[in-house]
């Protein structure tokens, strides 16, 4: 069997991508729109979407949670936690954790409506990890495979929104929520 289209050579794949995205034994934040990735929206919304999660990563950095926070929507809503749930995470993080870094790859993004109903999809594979403040040992916090962002036009920047429509009380065998980013 060949490894073209397993899950674990997508995995792996996935893995090494990152890995040379990010260097090994570092914890620098790289937000990226590869070449080839569908983009349906001008230039200038990708740049503000890009801006928006690099103010969020300058913030992760400094462990300035109210200008982490700014990247979250007031409506923010995703499987249930609400923007005050992932107020405390991001805190808890803050108090465990140092040189926490993200990496984002921006694969897909289309907008649906206009003005302040539009919402903006963003395709997204990344991580979130740190160096342990215990261990000293970098560690992965999360990790996300195609998750889909959704964004609003909130105050003059797009900010995080959670997921549409209703959220199902159970997520599907072998799901997990990936709130933070």
């Amino acid at each position: 069997m060949s490894g073209r289209g397993h899950p674990a050579s997508t995995v792996v794949s996935l893995v090494l991508l990152i890995a040379s995205v990010i260097g090994l034994g570092t914890a620098s934040a790289n937000i990226v729109v590869p070449s080839g990735s569908v983009i349906e929206v001008d230039e200038a919304t990708v740049d503000s979407v890009v801006k928006a999660f690099e103010r969020a990563e300058h913030a992760i950095k400094a462990h300035d949670l109210e200008q982490v926070m700014a990247i979250y929507s007031s409506r923010y809503n995703y499987h249930g936690f609400k923007k005050d749930d992932i107020r405390k995470i991001w805190k808890d993080l803050f108090d465990e954790y140092e040189e926490i870094a993200s990496t984002h790859l921006f694969t897909k993004m289309t907008k649906l409506g206009a003005g302040k109903d539009a919402v903006l999809e963003v395709t997204c594979t990344g991580h979130l990890w740190a160096r342990s403040k215990t261990t000293g040992l970098y560690v992965p916090i999360d990790s996300w495979h195609e998750e889909v962002h959704y964004l609003v036009p909130e105050n003059g920047s797009w900010r995080l929104r959670g997921n549409l429509g209703e959220s199902p009380l159970v997520l599907p065998f072998g799901t997990a929520p990936h709130p933070l980013f």
